[in-house]
């Protein structure tokens, strides 16, 4: 496949978001990594399953020239609202759905893509946004829902869950040693309604200091568990699949060990050398981003970028 990374100078493409009054920047990770996987051609269909802030979309249309052939995907109203303003005098599908729900419809209505995209975690202004419950960095409520539509929150988990389905949840989706502690020491604190409450209480498990905050993997256990991120993606890895067009070229960058595992799984799983291989393997490891990216994208840091391309019959 052709080498479309550059070597020039990166290109850093930021978007204005606006929310409580403050604008956000998201930085679309491993931008040039993307760019030479998906290795996109003029007149070529792209699906971006967590299109955000349309960092990569907008990239990827710059060479397509075929704004009929892109359809982004988010379950984010916010994101939604920027795409539509972003992407307003162009013939764009946008669809406000998790991408599981999507990519069923999109089975179901026959589409195929040249190009599919999947950056899965959470965007910038997640983070930034206090009111949405993210963050370790600021005080907020504990929500931690990508889609506002849905009823589950994290508060409800955290206050409602038995200790030992609260141990089980942040010892699966954390891979958290002191899981058993932390549920114990939430149940003994209930209720707790912030982000500040909580990191504080996951905090007494792990006395002194670390490089890495000691609720870390508790809020990514229950970020994980409100919006069914795992199971969802479990689900939607072989539709991706079957949306490929022959010849077609995947990229799904994951942010933790469960998720690129279970990447790594299905990929592995129709690839190979078999009769009835469907996936040639364009990455062997994951990729990870380049010391120039970390400098001015530190969200990179834990991303893992694995690559497949359709074996045409």
């Amino acid at each position: 496949m052709k080498n479309t990374t550059q070597k020039s100078t990166k290109h850093i493409s930021t978007e204005s978001h606006k929310e409580t009054g403050e604008a956000s920047q998201h930085i679309p990770v491993l931008l040039d990594e993307v760019l030479h996987y998906l290795n996109p051609q003029k007149a070529e269909t792209y699906l971006d399953l967590t299109a955000g802030y349309g960092g990569h979309s907008s990239r990827v249309l710059e060479r397509t020239l075929n704004p009929s052939g892109v359809t982004l995907v988010d379950r984010d109203q916010n994101a939604i609202d920027y795409l539509r303003q972003q992407f307003q005098d162009q013939n764009v599908a946008i669809i406000h759905k998790d991408f599981y729900s999507a990519s069923q419809e999109l089975l179901v209505a026959g589409r195929q893509y040249d190009m599919i995209l999947a950056d899965l975690g959470v965007s910038s202004p997640h983070l930034d946004s206090a009111t949405r419950g993210f963050s370790l960095k600021t005080d907020g409520p504990l929500d931690m829902r990508m889609d506002e539509r849905q009823s589950v929150t994290a508060e409800n988990i955290v206050n409602t869950y038995e200790e030992a389905a609260l141990a089980e949840l942040i010892k699966r989706n954390g891979e958290e040693p002191r899981a058993k502690k932390i549920a114990r020491l939430i149940v003994e604190h209930r209720p707790i309604k912030t982000t500040n409450e909580l990191a504080s209480i996951a905090s007494k498990a792990w006395p002194g200091h670390s490089k890495v905050h000691p609720a870390t993997r508790t809020f990514q256990a229950l970020r994980i568990a409100v919006n069914d991120e795992l199971a969802q993606l479990e689900r939607s890895l072989p539709i991706w699949i079957d949306l490929l067009a022959p010849g077609g070229r995947i990229v799904v960058i994951s942010f933790h060990s469960l998720e690129d595992r279970l990447v790594k799984e299905a990929f592995n799983q129709v690839a190979g050398n078999r009769y009835d291989a469907r996936l040639r393997l364009l990455t062997k490891h994951p990729v990870t981003g380049s010391q120039d990216e970390l400098v001015f994208n530190p969200r990179a840091r834990s991303a893992k970028l694995r690559a497949a391309v359709k074996i045409k019959n």
